[in-house]
């Protein structure tokens, strides 16, 4: 251990003491018993881990590296403490108001997340739970400040969040049930009520006293815009440059849509191709989609090992979750604890269907699962004390999600969506990521549209559902997540351009070798897209 890997470490912990629902989603293990239950989301919570990052800053600082790994660790906590400073410094702790993968869908989810298998366990999550009304009364003063201080979010986001805080009302049930009637059932369903409750009045706030003071507009502007990509992408952008190789990826991939709408039926238009694969390529009942799933994930394992990649032991178990709270949402995934007691684990939301198309699913298996997201991640589970512990527990957007969709590109390479209507379906999906790039960059700049127009809710919409062919039930929730969330949506697509050329850069040295790319790829861990064709090309 350097001075660099000990500041590295110091850091996940305290960060980990300030932000235990964060800590549960990255899987920290925390000193037992336990450390706190809670998030201050409070102004005093969010100026004390400001505090922390400018501290840290400044102590890195005084650092030298004294070798390669030293140098890699020191540039990257530098880079991301860096991103989130800049993100303090503009005040954006006191309007964080996004849906649906704000606040209030993190604070559920992490009490989810939580192992309940012994007694210790159901005694943590009974404090997660009774600490969440504490959570939410925090982040209604930090909005609060924020309205004083001239710093509103949007109402559009306010009165979604508020529909989102309802939603959650009997979200845990589940459990309580679970649990039954031993000695904490009391305390339980005492702590779930009142978690109800402080959800109920959040939603009151938001809707009474928040959104009549709240921006009318939907875009954050250029000098927001850029703090949020920074964060997001690890790297400076041209933004309009990106906006524009935005519609010339969506073009491109659309003219690709067309020749494979042909290779189902000859003459059909995409969406004839999609009305017939949505009569052929769908299964009935959640069990059988769930069952469809896991084959796939198994699959997409035992192709891959030994060939393109070395699938570690630990990394064959991947749990695949029905999130039954959502309807219209992405899959999404969430990795393994820092200890691999809690498996990676991919989402698919359920809620509402008995129908369930699995035509276009396979190009989303090989992004949460491997290649992708749980490949990538649990590689850096595994990494040891190779790169620090930082490193290991923290990801940039535009890398994660960048490796995501390059690991569909790469199936497709391979010749892998040879079932009916799956590369179709990747098509789609990569389509769906070139339109967040000119949709996100083009509502927050006010850029206008290639026909003059401006970007407003029902113009985004049309774009995702006619050009990207957005299924109605999602529509609105994807609009929703990139208004409110500033440049993540970005990340996907930039990311896999980023992906791209440095494999590009790479393959045209001597000897180049994709599976040892790959490998090295994987063990270097996140870094900024601003770093990765110098490490990597």
């Amino acid at each position: 251990m350097t001075q660099i890997f000990d500041l590295c470490d110091e850091y996940v912990r305290r960060a980990a003491e300030l932000d235990p629902v964060d800590a549960t989603f990255l899987g920290v293990s925390l000193p037992e018993p336990g450390g706190p239950a809670a998030t201050d989301f409070s102004p005093d919570g969010h100026a004390a881990r400001h505090e922390l990052i400018t501290s840290t800053l400044a102590r890195l600082n005084g650092l030298t590296p004294t070798s390669t790994d030293d140098r890699l660790a020191a540039e990257y906590l530098r880079e991301r403490l860096e991103a989130q400073h800049a993100w303090h410094e503009t005040g954006e702790p006191l309007r964080t108001v996004r849906v649906p993968f704000g606040l209030v869908n993190k604070v559920r989810i992490s009490t989810e997340l939580l192992p309940h298998k012994d007694a210790a366990d159901w005694h943590r999550l009974a404090a997660r739970l009774a600490a969440t009304p504490g959570m939410l009364t925090g982040l209604r003063q930090s909005l609060a400040l924020g309205l004083h201080r001239g710093l509103p979010a949007a109402r559009r986001q306010a009165l979604a969040m508020a529909d989102q805080a309802e939603g959650n009302i009997g979200a845990h049930d589940r459990l309580v049930e679970e649990y039954g009637d031993g000695p904490l059932a009391g305390e339980l369903a005492s702590a779930t009520a009142a978690t109800y409750r402080g959800y109920q009045d959040l939603a009151r706030y938001l809707r009474e006293e928040y959104a009549p003071k709240a921006a009318e507009g939907d875009g954050v502007g250029a000098e927001r815009y850029g703090v949020e990509a920074r964060l997001s992408l690890g790297m400076d952008l041209d933004l309009e440059e990106a906006y524009h190789w935005g519609w010339a990826e969506l073009a491109r991939i659309e003219a690709e849509m067309d020749e494979e709408a042909h290779r189902i039926k000859p003459g059909a238009t995409v969406d004839e191709a999609i009305g017939i694969l949505e009569t052929t390529g769908c299964v009935e009942g959640e069990d059988a989609y769930l069952a469809w799933l896991r084959a796939k994930h198994e699959q997409t394992m035992n192709d891959l090992d030994g060939t393109h990649f070395d699938i570690p032991p630990q990394l064959r178990t991947l749990a695949v979750q029905p999130a039954r709270d959502s309807s219209f949402g992405s899959p999404y995934y969430t990795e393994p604890s820092e200890d691999l007691s809690r498996p990676g684990s991919t989402w698919w939301p359920v809620a509402g269907r008995q129908r369930f198309s699995v035509w276009n699913e396979l190009t989303a298996v090989f992004h949460e699962g491997v290649p992708g997201h749980h490949l990538q991640i649990g590689a850096m589970r595994l990494a040891g004390d190779r790169v620090s512990r930082f490193t290991r527990l923290n990801a940039v957007d535009g890398y994660t999600e960048g490796w995501g969709l390059y690991a569909e590109r790469l199936a497709d390479e391979l010749g892998w969506f040879t079932e009916p209507g799956s590369r179709l379906g990747m098509l789609i999906g990569s389509a769906r990521r070139a339109a967040r790039v000119v949709i996100d960059i083009g509502v927050h700049l006010d850029l206008p549209l290639p026909d003059g127009s401006r970007w407003d809710f029902a113009t985004a919409r049309a774009v995702l559902r006619d050009r990207a062919r957005t299924p109605e039930r999602r529509l609105d929730g994807e609009v929703l997540r990139y208004f409110g969330w500033p440049a993540q949506a970005i990340s996907y697509k930039l990311g896999e351009r980023a992906w791209l050329a440095a494999r590009e850069t790479a393959s045209r040295k001597p000897g180049f070798d994709l599976k040892r790319w790959h490998t090295k790829a994987l063990n270097l861990g996140p870094m900024g897209l601003g770093r990765l064709a110098a490490e990597l090309g």
